[in-house]
């Protein structure tokens, strides 16, 4: 059994008697650039540098 239409119009009626149109507006917005964010994370496109090679990161004054 899950939600079925009649529960998600309500719970929405009652979201924007919460929070209002405006508000709401907002947070959708927000939610959508944190979403585009998280999404660029994943695919390394955030514009860092690409990570150096293992042979780089090695210490050259150690003693194997």
């Amino acid at each position: 059994m899950g939600i079925g239409w009649r529960e998600l119009v309500i719970i929405l009626v009652i979201v924007l008697l919460v929070f209002g149109t405006k508000r709401l507006k907002n947070v959708g917005s927000d939610l959508g650039e944190a979403v585009r964010g998280f999404k660029k994370g994943l695919n390394g496109d955030d514009g860092a540098a690409p990570p150096k090679p293992d042979a780089e990161l090695r210490d050259d004054n150690r003693k194997d």
